[in-house]
């Protein structure tokens, strides 16, 4: 596998897209079809690239100080779990667990879990 394409490859460039604010850059990395899910919920919270487009330029990409800090990193497969520590969405920093799921070198759906 060429390893640009691999999992852990693809989840490091929408990272470093989103720490940019590169919005192009960043939608590129996810599929037409992506969802998103805010965990518990079974519904996605995001459906399409035109949501996704829309939500990031209006609600974080606006942001100035926004910015993402991999505290830690574990891939299984297709699947890229990483501990994310958010600034500049709210006064104090924004924990959460993402998980990624690639495939043909795209992200097609992402969970996120956040702290009760």
């Amino acid at each position: 596998m060429n390893p640009d394409l691999s999992p852990a490859a693809i989840v490091q460039r929408q990272v470093d897209t989103y720490n940019r604010r590169d919005l192009d850059a960043f939608v590129a990395t996810y599929s037409d079809r992506v969802q998103i899910f805010r965990m518990p919920s079974s519904e996605p919270a995001i459906s399409g690239k035109e949501q996704l487009t829309a939500f990031y330029a209006t609600q974080r990409f606006n942001l100035p100080h926004l910015h993402a800090e991999i505290v830690s990193r574990m891939v299984m497969g297709n699947k890229v779990i990483d501990h994310e520590r958010i600034t500049g969405l709210q006064a104090e920093p924004v924990e959460a667990v993402a998980v990624y799921e690639v495939a043909d070198g795209l992200i097609q759906r992402v969970w996120f879990f956040y702290p009760q």
